[in-house]
């Protein structure tokens, strides 16, 4: 009896089935695996890297860079006004006149009459010199002149006498000769006694010092009782005029032909002077002259003002900031000069035009005061140029901005660019907007 065919369905498979299955086990799990992979990716793309709205509408020119992050900027308009052009200078006060008292007499030195530092007027008494040998030689001098005025009046009535004798023919012509040489000498003597007399009063004049000029004394420089002379170095003390003062300061030689032609034209140029750090405003004056040759070491050349000092502020010898103007800018185009940038070729400034995007704008620099640039380019009043944040910015991106002059500030959807009434640099104003649309919602 033969045997029953096998029934078990793995005896019916052909050779080689069963690595047929496997493969196809494994394409599946490599399509699932790619499947899942590629999902993940589209959803994380979506979660973090899609665009915005405003990107969407923008999307068809190819700016979106620009508009997915707009670069935050400070803005302020430009303006139209006048702008006086300063020079400034470091200056030293300088009196205008400084004098050294000393003695014209040798004596001892009996009182001095001041207290340091304080204030005198001319003719004041400073010193007093012991006076007692200049009265003696008063003395003398009047006793010699009387004494000589008693031999010409002698000599004078010998002459007469002499005269009428010689027209008698009792004496000879040379005894009247000799007689008038007589006269002659003792009027010659006379007036040699009256030199010694004013010459005597004079070193008693000179024995009070008496201050030359008014201003500040300084510190005494001998003390009472000392012998002092003509011949000393020293002197008693020094006085320095402080009202009016003088200010002595250098500028630059190209700015001489600007400060010469207002001198020429007789204008009064007003000079104001600050302390060192430029925050107290110490005084204000005119300028006198100019020196007449120029430093060609430091290319400079040298200027004097002149300053009441009522208040006494300068003194002698002080350092000083000096600013002077020299000529004034009407209806010139500012702005501030934080916002000129420097490149490659020249300046420029980035404006803010079609609403949010900043455009380059090429301008020519003038004087510069302060903070504030007169630019020679045609900019329109009103318009808003970047004055912070241009580091990150390029021709044509997109910015939100910040205004310091509230009228500045955009109503409704645009930029006003009329008058503006708020106090500029009082307030800012954050205005943050998206891009405008381009062909789209």
């Amino acid at each position: 009896m033969t045997d029953p065919l096998p029934t078990s369905s793995t005896a019916a498979q052909p050779p080689g089935s069963n690595s047929a299955g496997s493969g196809y086990r494994q394409r599946k799990k490599l399509i699932a695996t790619l499947t899942i992979l590629i999902v993940a990716c589209v959803a994380l793309w979506y979660a973090g890297f899609r665009p915005s709205a405003s990107t969407k509408a923008a999307g068809a020119d190819g700016r979106q860079d620009a508009s997915v992050h707009p670069i935050p900027v400070v803005v302020t308009p430009v303006r139209q006004g006048s702008l006086d052009v300063y020079l400034f200078g470091l200056g030293t006060v300088t009196p205008l006149n400084a004098v050294m008292v000393r003695s014209r007499v040798d004596g001892q030195l009996m009182r001095v009459a001041f207290e340091e530092g304080q204030m005198v007027q001319a003719g004041d008494l400073l010193a007093q010199i012991d006076p007692r040998p200049f009265e003696v030689q008063l003395t003398l001098a009047t006793g010699q002149l009387a004494r000589n005025q008693a031999l010409l009046d002698n000599a004078r009535t010998d002459l007469e006498r002499y005269r009428k004798l010689l027209e008698q023919d009792s004496i000879s012509r040379q005894q009247v000769d000799t007689q008038e040489s007589l006269v002659r000498q003792y009027e010659a003597a006379l007036l040699a006694d009256q030199g010694g007399i004013d010459n005597a009063k004079l070193q008693l004049t000179h024995a009070r010092v008496v201050a030359p000029i008014s201003g500040r004394v300084g510190l005494r420089q001998v003390d009472p009782g000392n012998i002092v002379r003509a011949a000393d170095a020293t002197g008693i003390v020094v006085i320095t005029q402080l009202q009016p003062i003088g200010i002595v300061f250098p500028i630059p030689e190209d700015a001489l032909p600007r400060v010469m032609r207002r001198l020429r034209s007789d204008k009064f140029i007003p000079v104001d002077v600050f302390d060192r750090a430029q925050k107290e405003k110490l005084g204000s004056g005119r300028l006198l002259a100019a020196d007449n040759q120029i430093d060609t070491a430091t290319g400079t050349i040298k200027l004097k003002a002149e300053l009441p000092n009522a208040d006494g502020a300068l003194f002698a010898n002080q350092f000083v900031n000096v600013r002077m103007p020299v000529e004034t800018l009407p209806n010139a185009t500012l702005v501030p000069s934080a916002a000129i940038q420097r490149g490659a070729a020249d300046t420029f400034v980035y404006a803010v035009k079609d609403g949010q995007k900043v455009a380059v704008v090429p301008v020519k620099a003038g004087p510069v005061q302060g903070e504030t640039t007169a630019i020679e380019t045609a900019i329109a009043a009103g318009t808003l140029v970047v004055v912070d944040g241009a580091d990150r910015l390029r021709d044509g991106a997109y910015v939100e901005y910040v205004v310091r002059d509230k009228a500045a500030a955009p109503a409704n959807d645009g930029v006003q660019r009329g008058s503006r009434g708020g106090k500029e640099g009082n307030e800012r104003l954050s205005v943050k907007r998206e891009p405008r649309a381009k062909g789209g919602a």
